[in-house]
């Protein structure tokens, strides 16, 4: 009688330990897809003319279209509208920020904040 509960016990535990594990690895790849923000789908292009020039932060009134992910919108109806960029140690700028230069800026939201990724001052 000990060896047949001796036995039942080792399959039950050599299934609990093989549905565990099926389980887990499916567990935290969801948790890790909830939690990583993928920089690449927030990223977001604009385009217009520099308003003003700050050490650590620009200016630009917006009059033309957006793009997000690769989709385009128009602002026509909306008329000029101005968008504040803060400027960190990862910004890459391409040209001189001055203002009335024409400037595509890409750049990502952190916190409600505009940060640019690029500028490209044309």
């Amino acid at each position: 009688m000990k060896i047949v509960s001796r036995v039942a016990f080792s399959v039950l535990t050599c299934l609990f330990m093989i549905s565990a594990g099926a389980i887990l690895p499916t567990s935290a790849d969801s948790w890790k897809q909830q939690n990583s923000q993928d920089p690449a789908a927030q990223a977001q292009t604009v385009s217009g003319k520099i308003a003003s020039v700050d050490k650590a932060s620009f200016s630009i009134n917006v009059t033309g279209s957006t793009a997000n992910q690769g989709q385009h919108f128009t602002n026509e109806a909306a008329g000029p509208k101005s968008m504040t960029f803060q400027i960190d140690k990862n910004t890459t700028v391409d040209g001189q920020l001055q203002v009335g230069a024409n400037a595509d800026v890409t750049y990502r939201q952190d916190h409600g904040t505009n940060v640019a990724i690029s500028v490209h001052v044309s």
